[in-house]
């Protein structure tokens, strides 16, 4: 099938884009992969210490080359999706040392969740500790001792962390290695319903806790599309999953041995044998482009916006926002996963999943089919699904149909013609609204603006009764400098009671909103931010304001407004307490949204 023309242009200009960039870095990698394997470079003394904790394995460190693989965890069992990784070094030793090589745990990375630090003050360490992350990957690695590795992360900032670190040691074959999803609890629906009736002071929170206790009730991934699952999705369009492995549920005879079965690739594509495959030749440019049409096409978390232009300038690949509206312009959606529908992961899964959905993208023409990938040359490996049987562990085909059309569909019949994601520009800006889960007649709101410096402020004026009218939501001075981006994720049920009491209700923001969220249009990741001196710091109550998503519009429409002197903001309390003064630093050198909001130059 031929490649469509849209994301063949889009390849081609970011591959012009990034050509000042990209070689630079692919010569730096080059040059690493040549000094050979490291620890054999290293002083007796240096090898004695890397090898004197490994127990059974030191002598086959000290005198044998059938490669080390170093494991990279980003561990934790408060993080109930990152809680089955406690086992995973252990399966990983035992496979490798089975077949001749060794692995080693070469260091942790710290993992937080946003679902405990939601509307807390820790939220505001979130964004930042995606490059955190990836500094704990470098750390981890820099011993130097390793063939190649594996990457035990899942949720929202450690994933595209752990990418930023893997390409600071592009040189090296990375297999990235999931836990899967919790199974399935109550709906997702019906725990959103709770929220709101606890919000309208409708029950108490005895019966929210025990709402949000069988949701959230067991090791794994939160079963909802967010962007831990969204992380998930991107690894195998892009490559670094075995296939079909990202939602195989914990602690089970399958999902451990796709854990042995990742450990063992990563060293299979090692300079030491004949089929050397370096993380820096899978993540080009178009195993980028891949990973937008997979956000595209299932619905996926705003977050990836800002993560995937991070990863991809690790690489040194340029991504802009444009390239994100144009491909959402011309892939549709085809898939309905909470909150963009009823179905959670597991149905997901179960109705076909990503094999599906990648086999129907192959074959019209809205894939690259030619990437490198840990499975092999060319992403149709990904059509492919994981069975344990007889011979062990083994990948068949997977369904050509959509096993339920209620939650995934053919090419042919898309639940909307175009992406889960729209780009906006006008003279408020430039941001993006996640638009798979908004329904049609909310994707264009005019209004007056309330304008918040908080999501506090904005929850106490709900609570006071003053939010009643048609109004347009501005919570600013909440960007990457001003306080960390945290996401606002607890302002969706008070928006949501609004927009279902029949308002026109839309939310304007500097910030970020969940990959959870997306009823109410939320006009996100505003830049310039507030603090920047952007537009929306010149915003006061009762502007009108447009919010189009139909065309891609972000509008003050009152006259004058530019002409104000833009507002500013006590940020003093976002600078201490539950570790914020680490990280003066960060705000300080942070860029933008729009560039990835990440502390790393290109």
């Amino acid at each position: 099938m031929t490649l469509n023309a849209t994301l063949k242009a889009v390849t081609d200009r970011i591959i012009a884009r990034s050509e000042a960039t990209r070689r630079p870095y692919l010569d730096r990698m080059a040059a690493a992969q040549s000094k050979g394997p490291s620890r054999a470079h290293l002083s007796c003394s240096g090898q004695a210490h890397a090898y004197a904790g490994a127990g059974v394995d030191q002598d086959a460190l000290a005198t044998k080359t059938a490669g080390n693989l170093g494991i990279v965890t980003a561990y934790n069992d408060m993080l109930s999706a990152h809680q089955p990784f406690e086992r995973y070094p252990t399966l990983i030793r035992d496979a490798v040392r089975a077949s001749g090589g060794t692995a080693q745990v070469a260091g942790g990375v710290p993992a937080m969740c946003d679902g405990v630090t939601q509307g807390e003050a820790g939220m505001e360490l979130s964004l930042f500790s995606r490059d955190v992350i990836a500094m704990a990957t470098g750390v981890a690695l820099s011993h130097n001792v390793y063939d190649a590795a594996v990457y035990l992360g899942v949720c929202d900032k450690i994933v595209p962390g752990l990418v930023i670190g893997a390409q600071a040691f592009g040189h090296l074959p990375a297999v990235f290695v999931p836990a899967g999803p919790m199974t399935s609890g109550i709906t997702n629906d019906d725990k959103a319903k709770v929220r709101q009736e606890f919000a309208k002071g409708e029950c108490g929170r005895d019966k929210l806790m025990a709402s949000e206790m069988a949701a959230y009730h067991g090791p794994g991934t939160c079963t909802f599309y967010g962007t831990a699952n969204t992380n998930q999705m991107l690894m195998e369009f892009m490559g670094l999953h075995l296939p079909g492995s990202s939602f195989v549920t914990p602690n089970t005879e399958l999902r451990d041995e796709l854990t042995k079965e990742g450990a063992l690739r990563a060293l299979s594509l090692s300079a030491l044998g004949n089929n050397y495959t370096p993380t820096c030749d899978i993540l080009d440019e178009k195993a980028f482009v891949n990973g937008i049409v997979g956000l595209m096409v299932t619905g996926g978390s705003t977050n990836l916006l800002i993560h995937l232009l991070a990863m991809a300038r690790a690489g040194g690949i340029i991504l802009d926002w444009q390239d994100f509206a144009d491909i959402s312009e011309t892939v549709p959606l085809l898939a309905r996963v909470y909150p963009n529908g009823l179905a959670d992961v597991n149905h997901f899964h179960a109705a076909g999943g990503l094999g599906y959905l990648i086999g129907e993208l192959l074959n019209g023409g809205m894939l690259h089919p030619d990437t490198k990938t840990v499975a092999g040359e060319g992403l149709e490996n990904y059509t492919s699904e994981p069975f344990l049987g007889d011979d062990g562990l083994t990948w068949r085909p997977g369904t050509k149909v959509s096993l339920n059309e209620k939650i995934v569909r053919p090419l042919s019949d898309p639940f909307q013609e175009n992406g889960g994601l729209s780009h906006l520009t006008g003279n408020l800006g430039t941001g993006v609204m996640k638009i798979s889960a908004v329904a049609p007649e909310h994707r264009v709101v005019e209004a007056p603006v309330r304008v918040f410096h908080d999501q506090e402020e904005a929850k106490t004026a709900f609570k006071a009764g003053e939010l009643t009218e048609d109004v347009i939501i501005v919570v600013r001075f909440q960007g990457p400098k001003a306080n960390g981006m945290p996401e606002l994720h607890s302002l969706t049920p008070f928006l949501q009671i609004m927009q279902g009491r029949g308002q026109k209700v839309a939310m304007v923001t500097d910030g970020r909103m969940s990959g959870a969220s997306g009823k109410v249009p939320s006009a996100i990741h505003v830049c310039p931010e507030a603090l920047d001196g952007g537009p929306i710091a010149y915003l006061q109550d009762g502007d009108i304001v447009r919010v189009d998503a139909l065309k891609g519009a972000l509008e003050i429409l009152t006259s004058g407004v530019l002409d104000r002197k833009p507002a500013t903001a006590d940020l003093s309390g976002n600078e201490a307490g539950v570790g914020r003064e680490l990280f003066q630093a960060f705000r300080a050198s942070v860029g933008s949204a729009d560039s990835g909001a990440s502390v790393f130059g290109v």
